[in-house]
């Protein structure tokens, strides 16, 4: 036979530290969005690193839900008059972000073939400086009619 108060007992312990465990769990950081747009400018850097690649600086102005500068480089290979060509870059950007100052890097990574482009930029992690310490996310690039504009998600911790 089992003991009524022992579970009684038992009962009431996990009603009483229920809230505590609770509290100690960390909650899940809101996930924000920005837009906006931006210009940039690129220019080829020498020497090339090597036979068939190329190099370039990478300077931002963005504007919009994000205020901020950037100063990166990127490497590219392939033939992009061919329409076959990728590219990697890393670029840190400061300013403003929802009324937050500091600095993150992100991070590019693209192809484009026959089948189309491809392209992902993420927030570098622990990249973060300032207000913007702690921040990851997603920087999605539209280019229509040349001109640039972005759609940013991305969390900062609570």
């Amino acid at each position: 036979m089992f003991d009524m108060r022992r579970l009684l007992l038992t009962a009431f312990t996990f009603l009483l530290l229920s809230p505590f465990a609770f509290a100690q769990q960390k909650e899940m950081p809101m996930t924000h969005h920005a837009h906006g747009t931006f210009t940039v400018n690129v220019q080829p850097l020498t020497p090339p690193p090597a036979e068939g690649l190329s190099r370039f600086s990478i300077d931002k102005i963005i504007h919009g839900d994000l205020e901020a500068t950037t100063k990166g480089e990127m490497f590219s290979g392939g033939d992009p008059k061919k329409g076959e060509a990728g590219y990697v870059a890393i670029e840190m950007v400061t300013g403003t972000l929802a009324g937050k100052h500091g600095s993150f890097a992100l991070q590019h990574t693209a192809t484009m073939d026959r089948s189309g482009y491809k392209m992902t930029v993420i927030v570098v992690p622990g990249s973060g400086t300032g207000e913007l310490k702690g921040i990851t996310g997603t920087f999605t690039i539209h280019i229509v009619n040349g001109q640039h504009s972005y759609d940013f998600e991305y969390t900062l911790p609570e």
